[in-house]
C-alpha cells in the first residue's frame, strides 16, 4: 500500500521531524514512541505501514532539507545520530519538494499544487496520497459559513484576488486532485461548506483541525475527571511559552487568537459551561523548539471546600506532532481506502478542534479511534 505523504509546509520543523523519523523508524534506527498506530489495540488492522509512505510537499521557503534537519539536531529537536544516520535518504525526499505555485489568480494556484501532488502520485506509482496541513497557523479562521456554494467558489477563485486562505487553497487543491486532506493546524483548511462539498462529492475523506500535543492533551484528560466527580471548576487559566517559528508566529496578535481559542474550547464542551480564566501564548526566543506551560485550576468540592490543582508541562512540539502525523496519514489513508467521505469525527482523538465531533474526552475519543480503525481495517480485507 504505497501511500505518498504530502505536507504543507514541508520545510518546517514538524515536517521534517516527521520525515527523519520515518526514515529512521523504516531503517530499524529507533523506536515508535509516540506513534499511536503502533499500539497493541490498533497495530496490524490494515493500516499502511511506516515503510510505505512516501514523502513530498510545498513550502514557500527554499532552505535544504538536509540543513533544517541538522538546524533541528543542533536544538535538540532531532537526535544528531539518526539525522547522519538518514542523511543519504534525505536527497530522495528533496527532490520531491515544490515551491508554491504562482498563478494570477487562485484557480491557477490550485491547478498548479494540484498538478505537482498529481505529478508525486505517478511518478511514485503511489496508491494514493494524503495532504497534510503543517504549516504556520494563519491568522482568526474565516466563518464556518462562509463560502457556502461550490459552484459560485470556484467562479470567485478565477478572478483575481484572494478568497480563500492558504489552508483552505491547499484543501481545495488536494480535493481537486483526488487526496484526502488533514489539518494539524487551527487554520481555516476544509471547514467550509464548499469544500465539503466538493470533498463528498469526489468520495474523499477530510480531518482536522488543530494537533493536540501538549496543554489541551492535559485538558482533555483532567476536566473529564472534575466532570465525572462532580466538582466544580471556577477558574482554569494558562500560560504557554513558545520559542521557534510557531512561537514567532503566533507572536502576530491575530494567529494567537485563532491559537487561543483552539486551546480555550474543549473546557466549556466537556464540563458544560465556562469556567473563569484565559489561555495565554507568549513568544520565548531562548526556548527554541521547546513549549512550556502552567496550569492554575480551582474548584468547589463537598459542603463548598475550595480546592486548586496547578501543573506545567514541557515539551518539545515537533517530537510530539510529527508522530502523530504519521499516524493520520496512515490511517486516513486506509478511511479514503475503505470508502469514507467527509469528516472523520473518530480522529478526534488527534485534535484540540475537531471538526464533526462534540466529545472531547481523551478516553472517549480512543474509544472511538479504535472503532475507525477496525471498521476500516475489515473494509479493507
Amino acid at each position: 500500500m504505497a501511500t505518498g505523504v504530502w505536507l504543507i509546509g514541508a520545510r518546517g520543523s514538524v515536517a521534517v521531524t516527521s520525515v527523519v523519523g520515518a526514515l529512521a523508524l523504516r531503517a530499524g534506527l529507533a523506536e515508535p514512541t509516540g506513534c499511536v498506530c503502533e499500539l497493541p489495540a490498533l497495530r496490524g488492522l490494515t493500516l499502511p505501514g511506516l515503510g510505505d509512505l512516501v514523502f513530498g510537499g510545498h513550502d514557500i521557503v527554499d532552505t535544504p532539507l538536509s540543513k533544517r534537519a541538522d538546524e533541528l539536531a543542533a536544538a535538540g529537536v532531532l537526535p544528531g545520530r539518526l539525522v547522519t544516520a538518514v542523511a543519504g535518504d534525505l536527497p530522495t525526499v528533496a527532490e520531491a519538494l515544490r515551491p508554491v505555485p504562482a498563478g494570477r489568480c487562485q484557480s491557477e494556484i490550485a491547478d498548479g499544487i494540484a498538478a505537482d501532488i498529481i505529478a508525486f502520485r505517478d511518478r511514485h506509482h503511489l496508491d494514493r496520497v494524503v495532504v497534510i496541513n503543517v504549516a504556520s497557523t494563519e491568522a482568526v479562521p474565516v466563518p464556518r459559513s462562509a463560502h457556502a456554494d461550490l459552484a459560485a467558489l470556484r467562479a470567485a477563485l478565477a478572478r483575481p484576488g484572494a478568497p480563500l486562505p492558504p489552508s483552505s487553497l491547499a484543501a481545495y487543491a488536494a480535493f481537486t486532485a483526488g487526496c484526502p486532506f488533514v489539518d494539524f493546524t487551527p487554520s481555516t483548511g476544509a471547514r467550509l461548506p464548499a469544500l465539503h462539498e466538493l470533498a463528498t462529492s469526489s468520495g474523499l475523506p477530510y480531518a482536522g483541525n488543530d494537533g493536540k500535543t501538549g496543554e489541551t492533551l492535559v485538558k482533555s484528560v483532567l476536566a473529564p475527571m472534575f466532570a465525572m466527580r462532580n466538582l466544580t471548576v471556577r477558574t482554569w487559566s494558562g500560560t504557554n511559552l513558545l520559542g521557534g517559528g510557531d512561537g514567532a508566529n503566533l507572536a502576530d496578535p491575530a494567529a494567537n487568537a485563532a491559537k487561543t481559542a483552539s486551546k480555550q474550547r474543549l473546557l466549556a464542551e466537556i464540563l458544560g459551561y465556562q469556567p473563569q480564566g484565559t489561555t495565554r501564548i507568549e513568544y520565548v526566543d531562548d526556548i527554541g523548539d521547546f513549549k512550556t506551560a502552567w496550569d492554575l485550576i480551582t474548584f468547589t468540592g463537598f459542603l463548598g471546600t475550595s480546592m486548586r490543582l496547578e501543573f506545567s508541562w514541557h515539551g518539545c512540539d515537533s517530537a510530539l506532532a510529527a508522530p502523530l502525523v504519521l499516524d493520520l496519514a496512515r490511517i486516513t489513508a486506509a478511511a479514503h481506502r475503505a470508502g469514507l467521505s467527509g469528516p472523520l469525527a473518530d480522529l478526534a482523538f488527534f485534535f484540540k478542534d475537531p471538526l464533526g465531533a462534540t466529545d472531547h474526552s481523551l478516553a472517549e475519543q480512543w474509544a472511538a479511534l479504535c472503532g475507525l480503525v477496525r471498521r476500516v481495517g475489515a473494509a479493507s480485507r
